[in-house]
C-alpha cells in the first residue's frame, strides 16, 4: 500500500510495548518513514558517554543538545536511520549503558525543546509513523491517527529480554527487571513530556498479540 496523502500517525507507549517494531511494519505497509524520536534522546546520550558529561547537569546537557547535530539518512526501506554529529550510530545507540542513560536527557526541559522541533520539522516534510513517549500528545497533537501501545508489564520484560539477547548482549533478567521498573516509573511521573495517553488515542493492548496481530488490529482503524 502507497499514499500521496501527507500522513502523521503517532504510537505512544511504555517500553517494551512493542511500539518501535510495529511502527517500522506499518510504515512499510503504508509506504512512507518511520521516525524512532528515543533514537534522537539515545543519540545525545552516546555523546555525552564519550564526552564523559555528568548526566545530572540539565544546562551542559542543553548546551551539549545546542552543538551537536541529529538527523537522519532515509533508507531503502523507508526506516530513518539516524546519525551523530554526520556519523550513523544506529547500532551505537542500543547499548545497555545507553538505555539506562537516557531518561536523563528525555527529563531535561532544554533538551526536549529542541528534539521536539526537530521532530516537529521531520513531520513536515515526511509522512510518519513515529513512536515514543509524547508524540500524540506534545509533538504531533493534532496527528491524522494516535495509537496509545500497551502490554502487561511481565510480557514487556521478555520481550525486551529476548531483543538483547537477539542482539548477542549478556542480560540480566533480574536486573532488567529492574532497570525498566525505575524506567517506567521515571516516565510516567517526569515533569517534562511524561508518558501518558492522548485523550483521542486508540488504545492498543499487544500482550497476547504478534507483531503481524497488531499491525493488523491498527490497520483496522487507519482509513486513507
Amino acid at each position: 500500500m502507497e499514499t500521496h496523502k501527507h500522513l502523521i500517525i503517532t504510537l505512544d507507549g511504555p517500553a517494551g510495548a512493542g511500539k518501535s517494531t510495529v511502527a517500522k511494519h506499518l510504515a512499510k505497509l503504508l509506504g512512507i518513514s518511520y521516525l524512532d524520536t528515543g533514537a534522537m534522546y539515545r543519540a545525545l546520550t552516546l555523546k555525552a558517554l564519550r564526552l564523559g558529561i555528568k548526566f545530572d547537569d540539565e544546562k551542559i546537557l542543553t548546551d551539549l543538545a545546542k552543538n551537536t547535530v541529529i538527523d537522519f539518512t532515509e533508507m531503502p526501506d523507508g526506516s530513518l536511520h539516524v546519525r551523530l554529529d554526520g556519523e550513523d550510530v544506529a547500532l551505537d545507540i542500543r547499548s545497555l549503558e545507553v538505555t539506562n542513560n537516557t531518561f536523563y536527557a528525555a527529563r531535561t526541559a532544554g533538551v526536549r525543546e529542541l528534539m521536539v522541533g526537530w521532530q516537529k520539522e521531520i513531520g513536515l516534510k515526511h509522512s510518519i509513523v513515529t513512536d515514543g513517549r509524547d508524540q500524540g500528545t506534545v509533538v504531533f497533537p493534532k496527528a491524522d491517527f494516535k495509537f496509545y501501545m500497551d502490554a502487561n508489564f511481565e510480557e514487556r520484560v521478555q520481550r525486551r529480554l529476548k531483543e538483547l539477547q537477539e542482539a548477542g548482549k549478556a542480560v540480566d533478567a533480574g536486573q532488567l527487571k529492574k532497570d525498566m521498573q525505575d524506567r517506567d516509573q521515571k516516565d510516567f511521573t517526569r515533569a517534562v513530556g511524561p508518558l501518558k495517553k492522548a485523550g483521542d488515542a486508540i488504545v492498543i493492548d499487544s500482550t497476547h498479540l504478534s507483531i503481524q496481530q497488531t499491525v493488523e488490529e491498527i490497520m483496522k482503524h487507519i482509513q486513507i
